[in-house]
Parts: structure tokens; C-alpha cells; sequence
């Protein structure tokens, strides 16, 4: 959808974060940069002040008429709507089009007009959302959830700056050249490392944690759900201001010199981050002529680039996704100082308070790298230091539990994916019926209309039904829908021994380090993860299910182990949470993986606590080991109908790289 009447949120009116605004107005100067990503926890007004953006985006020019925003002076030649004759066009505000997170491929590139076709028998196209963006702003809330098939379409619009629509009979290409901005909370999964490094900038943003400015977010809030408009007309000058400053920023960004030693310093700080590619260096470079404009100058100085290399490099020196984005300043500035060839200008910082109003703050706030997490949630490091003796080296005082292993190197896990057909959402892993795969078939429906076999079905019935012209007779029984084979994303539960039987011979370190393996293979497979661990008399979800892989992986990093093994605790702890959340989404089918090596010297018999999980898909990962094996694991393995693997079969090399589906009892 594109802006309306409604009443937005004015952007001077948001409180505070200042590198969020300046990385939207950078954008609106040059949209060359290439769009901003904003990461952040729920209820930071990422939305509010991504929509405010628009009001601030000059007017375009636009061929009447064209539904493609065709500039009139310089049209393209290959416009569906074209050719264009010369003639004065007219102006229109730029546009901020939403994308949903559900919108289907047609929505977003543009289809066959169904109608025209089946009333007229003509083709005719029906333009989508990248068109409706051309010149404008693409705006995906949860860009993070966005289906993969949407997510390739937009690469492929970013890349080349046009969309190709080769589908059903109609053959288009458009010109499609967007600002995209997502937003995306973190907890919620990460980004396709492809998707991320099309973002120009990134910008972490947080909830400030000053009452006073607290009160004054809350006091603002407050009045414009009250009366929007008459809080929209309090801004009105900063608004106009900014506009005006954005308008005049862009005339002179070609006028913007990027001297050598403002280049030496960008690819320098771009080679020290080790990032992939040469894109960093191009965006880092663009942000910087546009903080030269924005500013008023036409020079690019050693503050510009190191303003656009904090904004431009967090995201883009992830080397996995595990990693948390951010970058370290002190050694920024190092190697900026080392190639700084020319003295700073007295007045040459960009200005700290982009919005021109009342709320700008110090430097340092949002952009910057984020706070380093505790390691310990109790608030202490409870390690005791080493003394003598074998395996009382590492214990906490006071009790079983031992240190937290580091975990082995990572690796390729073998894939396992739950049996039969499901319907969940899309990801990678198991096979499934999805509105977004190859097309198997049609059946009778109305949904996602299958245009060749509606026809077909018609086809026989046109003498019958009387038809004298050129358009075709279809009745409601033609409409036949696709049946497209996908694949879908699971719910993959963790349930991990760290009883101190686990401690044993180093095997925790392997443990840890397969289930890191799995962790990130669900990552790529668009998975929801949960963890589940067992050990003394108890189970706990240490990460109850969740789409953000790298919160496992953190919690899993930070296990300790010892005491008892309540392996019947877990399985129950693991067939509540199933229940609960087959409740929530009950076309998300589950696989759950035991860690264990099958030892239970606690509780209940786990063989008959299994009878709960025996309709569920699993894998046991059997991690005994020595000579002497009890082949307990494999037991429990049988008892819950899954796959029995070895921990040192676990890789996808193993067995000759057999991939193999989980079996359960029917």
C-alpha cells in the first residue's frame, strides 16, 4: 500500500535515535547507498519512523498515466506502458509501499490480469509492488520473515535494478530502482546472509534507558493518539526544514569531491574489517559523499567516513550467523588515523542532531556496537579456579556441576527431515504442499487460480454453454488451483543430556559441537529451534521454541553439566512443549533430536515415558562411548519409533554421505 491520508507520525517528533535518522535522511539524499536495515527489540518505533520517511522524500516526475512512474525525462524505452511521447508530465509525492511477509509472488512482481484474460481472452499485465515502488521507498516490516521465494525475487530487483516477469503466457521487464528499508527484531531469526549485505546500512536500535527521555516518548505517544492531526501540525516547520535540507542535499551531492585520501581511508577500514566483496567500499563511499552533502560540504573528511563505515560495516563482517553484528570503534579509529593524509576541518564533523529539532542527543547511540552479554545470568562469574585431582578440576563448589566445555569445531550435519507430506510454513527441510514450489498438478479450487489447466477444464464446454465470440465461457467448476510441491520449515526441539555422565571423556565438547552443527543447519533451513536440557532431578527449557537459532547457540555455549540423569524428566518436559506448541501452530510439524548416551539414573523408566513422543519424529543421537557399549540410546531410540545415530556419524560425510529421512511407527 502507498501513503494515504492517515495521519503519520511526524519524524522530528521521534525521540532520539539520531543514527537511525541519519542513516534514513543519508538514504533520502543518495538512494545509491542502497537502503537501511533496523534491527531491534519489539516497541522501538522502528515502523513509526521508517513511515515518516516519506513525508520527507522529494516530489518525482512522472509520464501520466504510466503505471510504471516512468520519469518524463528520460523514460524508458522498454516501459509496458510505453511508448512514451513527449509530453510535460506531472508531479506526484514519492511513494512508501509495504510489502507483507505474506504476500504471494504475484502480489509482489506482477501477473497475468486473470480477469481480462478469462472475460476477454486477452493478456494482459497487472503490475505489482516493485513496480508501484520504482522511484520510491520498499518497505518489508519482519524483513526477517520474509518467504524465501519473495526474498530471490527481491535480490534479483536490487541486482539489476529492474524486474523480469516470465509467467503463465506474459513475458515483462520494468524497471524497478527502490530505496529498500526493512526492519526486523533479532529474536525473531536472522536474515539470508545474501538479503543482508543488500542493505547499504544497518542501525542496532534500543529502547533509551534515560526516564526522562522515557517520559518524553510516552508524553509525545500520548498526545498524538489524542489528536494526530493537530500534533502532525506542531511539526509542520521541522518537517518543511528537513525536507528543504534533503532537497538541498541532493542538488549538491554531484558536486561532492571524494578526494584519494578519503578513498585510501574507506577501502583501508574495509580491508582491516575483512569484509566480503567490494560492495562495503562502494556504499561506504556513497554514505560518505552524502554525509558531505547533507552537511552542507563538498568535500568528504575523515568524519564522514568514519560516520558512514560505523553505519555501513556491522552487518557486512558477520562471519557466521551465530556472530552478533557490531564493530569495534577504538580499532575504527585506528585505522583511520594510520591513513589520515589531510588535517580535519575545524567545522567538519556531520551534525549530531539530523532531525533539527528539540530531541537530538550525544553520539554514540544506537549505531555503535551493542553491550557485550553477560555471561552468567546470575549476574557473577560462579567458576571456581583449578586445583588438583582428575575430575574435580572445574566443579563448582558446593555441588556436581562442572564448568561449561567449550564446544568442538562445527561442522556439515547429515540432513533429517520429518516423513510424509506437511503443510507448515516454508523453509527447507521436509517435503511439502506450499503455495510457493514447483507446480505437481491442479485441483479444483479458486485459490492461486492454475490459468493452463482452468482453460483445459473449460475448454470441452464452450459449444454447450453457447460461446459466439472471442472471450471464453468459464463457470465456477473450471477454476482448477496449482498444486505446487515445497518444502516447509519444522520445529526442531532439542533435548540435550548434561548430566555429569556426560562430562565424561571430554564428550561433552563433541556434544556441544554437533548440536551447534544442527543449530546452524536449521538456521539455513528456516527452522524454529527450542532447547530443552536434563540433568539432577529435573528438566529445563533453557530456549523455549524460536525462530532466533543464535539465542540457542548462546545458551547451549554457557552449559554446565553434572549431577544425576532424569532422561524421563526430559522426554515429559519435551512432550509438554510439543502439546503446547502444536496448539500454536499446528501446520508446523515437529522433529525432535535426544542427545544422550541413553543412561538414566533418576526418575522414571524412560522406555515408557517414550509412549507419549511415539507419534512424533526424532532422531537419537547415541553418544556412548568406550569399549563397552549398553546400546541404551539405541533402546530408546526404538521405544520412540526414530533414527539411532552415532555422534561421530552425525556428519553428512559419514556413511559415504547417505542422507537419510527419520522413520517413525505408523
Amino acid at each position: 500500500m502507498t501513503r494515504g491520508s492517515a495521519v503519520r507520525y511526524p519524524f522530528s517528533a521521534v525521540v532520539g535515535m539520531d543514527d537511525l535518522k541519519l542513516a534514513l535522511l543519508v538514504n533520502a539524499v543518495s538512494p545509491a547507498v542502497g537502503g537501511v536495515l533496523v534491527r531491534g527489540e519489539k516497541g522501538t518505533a522502528k515502523s513509526t519512523i521508517v513511515r515518516a520517511l516519506a513525508a520527507l522524500l522529494p516530489a518525482v516526475g512522472v509520464v501520466p498515466g504510466c503505471r510504471f512512474s516512468c520519469d518524463p525525462a528520460d523514460p524508458d524505452p522498454r516501459c509496458p506502458d510505453g511508448p512514451h511521447d513527449a509530453a510535460p508530465g506531472e508531479e506526484r509525492d514519492a511513494r512508501l509501499v509495504e510489502l507483507p511477509v505474506g504476500a504471494s509472488e504475484d502480489r509482489l512482481t506482477g501477473s497475468l490480469d486473470i480477469e481480462r484474460a478469462l472475460t476477454e481472452g486477452v493478456k494482459a499485465f497487472e503490475p505489482g509492488l516493485l513496480a508501484a515502488a520504482h522511484r520510491g521507498v520498499l518497505y518489508v516490516d519482519e524483513v526477517n520473515l520474509l518467504h524465501d521465494h519473495l526474498v530471490d525475487l527481491l535480490l534479483d530487483a536490487a541486482a539489476m535494478g529492474e524486474s523480469h516477469v516470465e509467467r503463465e503466457g506474459v513475458s515483462v521487464r520494468h524497471a524497478a530502482r527502490f530505496l529498500l528499508v526493512g526492519t526486523m527484531n533479532p529474536e525473531e531469526g536472522e536474515l539470508r546472509p545474501q538479503l543482508l549485505d543488500r542493505f547499504g546500512l544497518t542501525v542496532e536500535v534500543a529502547a533509551t534507558r534515560d526516564p526522562a527521555e522515557r517520559a518524553e516518548v510516552v508524553r509525545r505517544r500520548l498526545r498524538f493518539e489524542e489528536d494526530p492531526a493537530g500534533f502532525a501540525a506542531a511539526w509542520t516547520d521541522a518537517e518543511a526544514a528537513l525536507a528543504l535540507r534533503v532537497a538541498a542535499a541532493r542538488a549538491l551531492l554531484p558536486e561532492v569531491e571524494l578526494t584519494d585520501a578519503a578513498l585510501r581511508q574507506i577501502t583501508a577500514v574495509c580491508a582491516a574489517f575483512e569484509v566480503d566483496g567490494l560492495r562495503a567500499d562502494l556504499v561506504t563511499a556513497r554514505a560518505a559523499m552524502a554525509l558531505a552533502a547533507w552537511n552542507g560540504r563538498t568535500s568528504v573528511t575523515s568524519e564522514d567516513v568514519r560516520t558512514a563505515a560505523r553505519l555501513a560495516l556491522p552487518h557486512r563482517r558477520r562471519r557466521d550467523p551465530f556472530d552478533a553484528p557490531g564493530l569495534d570503534e577504538q580499532r575504527l579509529d585506528d585505522v583511520l588515523d594510520e591513513h589520515d593524509d589531510e588535517p580535519e576541518p575545524p567545522n567538519g564533523g556531520p551534525d549530531g542532531d539530523p532531525d533539527g529539532g528539540p530531541d537530538g542527543g550525544p553520539d554514540g547511540g544506537p549505531g555503535g556496537a551493542p553491550e557485550p552479554e553477560s555471561v552468567d545470568a546470575s549476574g557473577g562469574d560462579a567458576r571456581q579456579p583449578s586445583g588438583d585431582g582428575g575430575q574435580e578440576q572445574g566443579q563448582r563448589q558446593g555441588s556436581g556441576e562442572q564448568e561449561a566445555a567449550e564446544p568442538a569445531a562445527q561442522y556439515k550435519p547429515r540432513l533429517f527431515t520429518v516423513p510424509g507430506t506437511g503443510t507448515g510454513a516454508p523453509g527447507r527441510r521436509s517435503k511439502a504442499r506450499s503455495p510457493f514450489g514447483r507446480v505437481a498438478g491442479a485441483r479444483p479450487g479458486a485459490r492461486g487460480v492454475h490459468l493452463t489447466a482452468t482453460l483445459r477444464a473449460a475448454a470441452p464446454h464452450q459449444k454447450a454453454r453457447g460461446r459466439s465470440g472471442p472471450g471464453l465461457v468459464v463457470a465456477s467448476e473450471d477454476l482448477r488451483e496449482a498444486v505446487r510441491d515445497g518444502r516447509e520449515g519444522n520445529l526442531v526441539l532439542f533435548l540435550v543430556d548434561a548430566s555429569g555422565s556426560m562430562a565424561a571423556r571430554q564428550r561433552m565438547r563433541a556434544v556441544k559441537g554437533a548440536v551447534l552443527s544442527l543449530l546452524l543447519d536449521a538456521y539455513q533451513r528456516r527452522d524454529k529451534v527450542g532447547l530443552i536440557t536434563f540433568r539432577g532431578t529435573s528438566a529445563e527449557l533453557a530456549l523455549p521454541p524460536t525462530s532466533s537459532v543464535d539465542a540457542g547457540a548462546r545458551r547451549l555455549e554457557r552449559l554446565a553439566t553434572g549431577g544425576r540423569t532424569p532422561l524421563a524428566a526430559g522426554l515429559t518436559r519435551a512432550a509438554e512443549v510439543l502439546r503446547v506448541e502444536r496448539l500454536r501452530d499446528p501446520a508446523r510439524r515437529p522433529l525432535l533430536v535426544v542427545v544422550t548416551d541413553g543412561r538414566a539414573t533418576h526418575g522414571d523408566d524412560p522406555t515408557r515415558v517414550a509412549a507419549l513422543l511415539a507419534d512424533v519424529a526424532s532422531v537419537v543421537v547415541d553418544c556412548e562411548s568406550g569399549p563397552v557399549r549398553l546400546g541404551l540410546a539405541g533402546r530408546l531410540g526404538e521405544r520412540l519409533g526414530g533414527e539411532v545415530v552415532r555422534l561421530e556419524e552425525l556428519g553428512a560425510d559419514s556413511l559415504a554421505g547417505v542422507v537419510r529421512d527419520v522413520r517413525k511407527v505408523a
